[in-house]
């Protein structure tokens, strides 16, 4: 015989709602979060979230109806997967020799002239075949699974041509099509570095006439599914020009635009993101008061990752500003060889710690505005009626233990579309 529902969560001390019907949360809206006091959550075949209420509500309400799963939550509390709104997991060859001429002071620029940094990733994932990236990837996305993580947005960026490029975007296909417990938004990054032999202006040339022709041709035909194009606006590498011309490419194609900016300097990136209607920008530390208000006006996501800050001892981005001005911000974990976290507990930590962002903020950063920011949404980062049974749940009755805990919060279980996909 078959059952009612797939699962119910029963009697959590918290079940941390977020928001309800809210795409994103901007300003003060980011401090005041929705939570359900020992509450309880029904889901259905199809891994939606089917009614959520308190306990006594619920169990008057369903008190007839059969459950596949039934996980008694008493004392614990239940939070929306986390969602990662920055990484660059396909690649093949560490950088851990690099971390000691960080620590001895070298910055991100010299590092990068000494012949390391991207292009010592570069050499190495052009090397490696489709299917050697993808075994480096799957315990990756494991171990972001393990800390709440269940979904991502993921780039490409380690080829800066097109065989590189496409079978670094193959290797996330595959990955969104066959591994269940994170899912996958990928983002096209041919303009993360200037090639070797090239300069600006063939580099950009090659990235709209070549790369993204083979690209428009390989979605088409279902092999590659990116939604989104990423450039690296920055002085020495894309600078406001080209980045122009090759966000207004992508857009062209059917691309959103989000993209790497105002990290090192100040590359007027907000408003080049007001002037195209950029979904997100990635880092910010640079930003101007006039491009996050043109962030504000657009809206245009800030993405914000505090590891890269740091990691590379930078000043961090003005998020209290940001929030101040209206600008809906996220939070991802930057995760690269550069910056290897894949822990969102301990980026939202370090969001409290170094940008003054409040526990709220950062959790709503961490969710919902992560999930706005890869136009997902309305179906994700948050514990609505109708979205998807993303879960995490915690070994406290307290959920911002999550936060408070850091580098190994007590993570019981890691529910994917109401499947258990991680337990311990």
């Amino acid at each position: 015989m078959g059952f009612d529902f797939k699962l119910k969560i029963s009697n959590a001390a918290q079940l941390v709602v977020i928001s309800k019907g809210k795409p994103f949360l901007i300003g003060k809206e980011m401090s005041n979060i929705e939570i359900i006091e020992n509450g309880t959550m029904i889901v259905d075949e199809q891994g939606i979230i089917f009614d959520i209420g308190t306990y006594w509500e619920m169990e008057d309400k369903y008190k007839d109806k059969t459950f596949e799963k039934v996980l008694d939550c008493t004392g614990k509390s239940v939070l929306p997967g986390f969602v990662d709104g920055h990484t660059h997991p396909v690649f093949s060859g560490d950088r851990v020799h690099e971390f000691a001429m960080k620590l001895a002071g070298a910055t991100y620029l010299d590092v990068h002239k000494a012949g390391g940094g991207i292009q010592f990733t570069i050499s190495h994932t052009k090397s490696s075949t489709e299917d050697e990236l993808y075994q480096l990837l799957i315990p990756r996305l494991n171990r972001m699974l393990k800390n709440g993580t269940t979904l991502i947005e993921a780039k490409s960026g380690y080829g800066l041509e097109t065989e590189t490029e496409m079978k670094m975007l193959k290797v996330l296909d595959r990955a969104s099509k066959q591994f269940q417990g994170v899912e996958i938004v990928s983002t096209y990054l041919g303009g993360h570095a200037i090639p070797k032999g090239m300069n600006a202006a063939e580099a950009t040339d090659d990235i709209i006439n070549k790369q993204l022709p083979e690209l428009k041709r390989l979605r088409d035909a279902g092999e590659i599914s990116p939604s989104n194009i990423d450039v690296f606006l920055e002085k020495g590498f894309f600078e406001y020009d080209d980045t122009k011309r090759i966000l207004q490419a992508g857009k062209d194609i059917g691309l959103e635009c989000n993209f790497h900016g105002d990290e090192l300097s100040y590359m007027k990136s907000g408003e080049l993101a007001g002037e195209l209607g950029c979904r997100a920008i990635s880092h910010l530390e640079k930003v101007s008061e006039e491009g996050m208000k043109a962030m504000a006006s657009t809206p245009t996501f800030a993405v914000l990752l505090p590891t890269t800050a740091y990691i590379l001892r930078l000043e961090c981005p003005p998020a209290r500003r940001m929030i101040e001005l209206g600008v809906p911000v996220a939070l991802g974990s930057d995760f690269n060889p550069n910056a290897h976290c894949l822990s969102m507990p301990f980026v939202m930590n370090l969001a409290c710690v170094l940008m003054k962002m409040n526990m709220n903020e950062s959790l709503v950063a961490a969710t919902l505005n992560a999930a706005a920011s890869i136009n997902k949404s309305s179906t994700h980062g948050s514990l609505e009626v109708g979205k998807f049974a993303d879960l995490v749940i915690l070994s406290a009755n307290k959920w911002e233990h999550i936060i408070y805990e850091m580098v190994d919060p007590p993570i019981s279980h890691v529910f994917k579309k109401g499947n258990l996909v991680f337990s311990q």
